[in-house]
């Protein structure tokens, strides 16, 4: 799988290049079994940065257009991606979310929907939770500082404490536990932000 083959050659390449700066949690990256992986959304590569970050293999979703050529579906299948539709429900690639996740795969998913063109992070998106609750998956937060962009295209990650559903629905009634986590998985990205910040302004 190409996949595979990339993380085997490419990443000690990428890794020497990258010199990335890991922040935080970072032994959150390593967790056992169904996991979602939760990032602010910049740039194309933010996938291929998760990549390079990851000790494990992270299964992503994208929109369906980059699928529409045999091509372009053989090569991102193949980089352990699969699509989804943006313009309305899509249970095929929620279910398949979600198989991922109970056969003990990481799963990788961009709340925003999209990638972000200003500095803070835009609404997030009710899948990812949706996603979550459905399949009692524990969700890490890790931002991408988009310092990583510029400059000398140094990687800097910023990883979060692990958020799990059944530690919510203690003080959450069941019908509005998808809004919660939302509002919840938001807030762990924005203080993951603040927490980058003022790391990097003590520089």
């Amino acid at each position: 799988m190409l996949y595979v083959l990339l993380v085997t050659l490419l990443r000690p390449i990428l890794w020497l290049l990258l010199r990335p700066r890991i922040f935080g949690r970072r032994e959150n990256l390593r967790i056992k079994g169904g996991a979602i992986f939760i990032c602010n959304h910049r740039a194309l590569l933010d996938p291929v940065m998760l990549a390079v970050i990851s000790p494990r293999l992270i299964h992503f979703m994208a929109k369906k257009e980059l699928f529409d050529t045999k091509i372009g579906s053989l090569f991102f299948r193949s980089l352990l991606v699969f699509p989804v539709s943006r313009k309305s429900a899509d249970i095929k690639s929620l279910k398949k979310a979600m198989e991922l996740l109970h056969s003990g795969k990481a799963f990788g998913i961009f709340p925003e929907g999209r990638r972000s063109v200003t500095e803070g992070m835009d609404e997030f998106e009710r899948g990812a939770a949706y996603i979550a609750v459905k399949s009692r998956a524990p969700i890490v937060p890790i931002y991408i500082s988009p310092e990583s962009y510029r400059g000398t295209f140094r990687l800097k990650v910023m990883v979060g404490d692990v958020i799990r559903v059944e530690e919510l629905e203690k003080c959450c009634e069941r019908r509005r536990l998808t809004d919660v986590l939302t509002n919840e998985m938001k807030n762990a990205m924005e203080e993951l932000q603040f927490d980058m910040r003022q790391r990097l302004k003590r520089k």
